[in-house]
């Protein structure tokens, strides 16, 4: 009697143990299925996924089956391609996204197997895509929030990406969110991204106009500066910078920078002249105040302020004289451009120099109306 009991209960233990692995083979036998089922419509790839996830919730509920990587290593699967394939739908992508992630963890935390590592890193991989799918159409939506969120959770994944920094950036942009702004091209130009003198231009742009931040955006451009040395656009950037700033000296060693490597470029020279020209302005603000102040006394008059007013005039003709030659070469580069001939004769009518304000004149009548 003891034997048939014995044998009964061998038999039951069994058929128990078959019908755990059953499901595991059931899981196993349904992704064989959909990885040959050829074309098949949303609906129908999506019903096969959710039969195969619904074995794996009765092998990773098992006491017996749940303590296998290949148990969880299907239900990474399922959970996984459905959040690809369904990314369209937010929701249901991020759950079953969720499932996968959590399954991904468990199935590496039980040893698995040389196929289950293949597969798992196919679950991965179909995770990264739809993250970046929801993200593709959260934009294509205009929903611009949505399509940060999901490019930024994509760079975490895959932090080598550099298109998918400079995208989140992008989006970022559209949200006016600046420090995700930076976040994002500062990632993308740590791994070299090809256009990266681009990227520092607009984050340039961004903190100069936008954050109105101009401190940080010196940093910026000297940093991209000495990457790219013959970048004229980042050299005219730091010259504005300081020309902004009033420091006429760093404003002069700039733009002669942007001269020896462009000699013929007009607004160079110009720019150059225009440097002078304005310093000689200021002087000649405080020579307008002088002379107004000599006016009011001409009875008695100061011969201290007469010799600072005279001493005003002549810093200003030096001044002036080095702008000349730059204006001259502007002109001459671009003869159809009347502004560095303007200049021109507003210098020599200061200095009384009729010859040439008069040979002025004459080209600035010669342009095209």
């Amino acid at each position: 009697m003891k034997k048939i009991l014995l044998s009964i209960l061998f038999v039951g233990v069994a058929s128990l143990a078959n019908a755990q692995r059953s499901e595991v083979n059931a899981a196993k036998n349904t992704w064989i299925l959909i990885s040959n089922a050829g074309a098949k419509t949303l609906p129908e790839t999506l019903k096969m996924l959710d039969d195969g996830l619904a074995h794996t919730d009765k092998a990773t509920a098992d006491e017996k089956t749940s303590k296998l990587a290949e148990s969880w290593t299907y239900r990474a699967l399922f959970a996984s391609r459905a959040a690809q394939i369904d990314s369209l739908d937010l929701a249901n992508s991020k759950a079953k996204q969720k499932i996968a992630e959590e399954a991904i963890t468990k199935a590496q935390s039980l040893s698995p197997k040389e196929d289950d590592k293949k597969f798992l890193k196919d679950a991965n991989e179909f995770i990264e895509d739809a993250v970046r799918n929801r993200g593709v159409f959260a934009y294509k939506k205009k929903d611009y929030a949505t399509a940060l969120e999901s490019f930024n959770e994509y760079t975490a994944k895959n932090p080598t990406d550099t298109n998918m920094f400079v995208n989140a950036a992008l989006m970022a942009k559209q949200l006016k969110n600046y420090p995700e702004i930076a976040r994002n091209y500062k990632a993308a130009i740590a791994l070299n991204y090809p256009d990266a003198a681009l990227l520092y231009k607009d984050m340039i742009n961004m903190y100069l106009t936008e954050v109105k931040d101009s401190a940080t955006a010196i940093t910026i451009i000297q940093e991209a500066a000495a990457k790219y040395p013959n970048d004229n656009d980042l050299l005219g950037m730091e010259t504005n910078y300081w020309l902004r700033k009033g420091d006429v000296a760093k404003s002069q060693e700039m733009i002669k920078k942007l001269i020896d490597k462009n000699p013929d470029n007009p607004d160079y020279q110009t720019a150059m002249g225009d440097i002078f020209f304005k310093q000689a302005d200021e002087f000649q603000d405080a020579r307008n105040k002088l002379a107004t102040e000599l006016e009011a006394n001409r009875t008695k008059v100061d011969a201290k302020k007469k010799k600072e007013y005279d001493d005003l005039g002549a810093k200003m003709r030096g001044i002036l004289d080095q702008a000349v030659p730059y204006y001259k070469k502007a002109a001459e580069l671009d003869p159809k451009s009347g502004y560095p001939l303007d200049k021109l004769k507003s210098i020599y009518s200061f200095k009384n120099d009729k010859a040439n304000e008069d040979a002025v004149q004459k080209q600035l009548d010669a342009l095209p109306k």
